[in-house]
């Protein structure tokens, strides 16, 4: 099944009252493997490899962020600096290449990328829509 539509929506989301989206990038993979449910080269799509799908799954399953706060998160080759988390949400950024959006389901990991000069606080309400959505339906 391909989950781009609800990336799409994601995307959509953190649009803000004039149209601009906040949420150039987006991922959802698996909570127990890392591996993406989105379709390769999707357009707004985080192209994570199979090590970042699997560390950033395992960080938000297991609820140990200890090695984040330590070595940040890498997203497409490029590591953003830990800010925060609350056991089912983590954020972090990098200068003068945005900041990321992780929440986790069920089932799955939800991410958002907000490019440098957009709100973060529009791509954290994006991502927690889709996240709450697929909690709802059991995912």
């Amino acid at each position: 099944m391909s989950w781009d539509s609800y990336l799409d929506d994601l995307i959509a989301q953190s649009n803000d009252s004039t149209g601009k989206s906040h949420c150039g990038k987006a991922a959802i993979i698996s909570l127990d493997d890392g591996a993406s449910w989105i379709t390769p080269n999707h357009p707004h799509g985080i192209q994570l490899t199979p090590a970042e799908g699997q560390k950033i799954a395992q960080m938000m399953k297991s609820g140990d962020f200890s090695s984040a706060q330590a070595n940040g998160i890498v997203l497409e080759g490029v590591k953003y600096q830990f800010l925060r988390e609350d056991g089912k949400v983590a954020f972090a950024k990098k200068k003068d290449r945005g900041a990321i959006t992780i929440q986790k389901t069920k089932s799955a990991v939800v991410i958002g990328h907000t490019s440098e000069g957009c709100q973060q606080g529009n791509t954290n309400k994006a991502v927690g829509v889709i996240a709450d959505y697929l909690e709802s339906v059991g995912m």
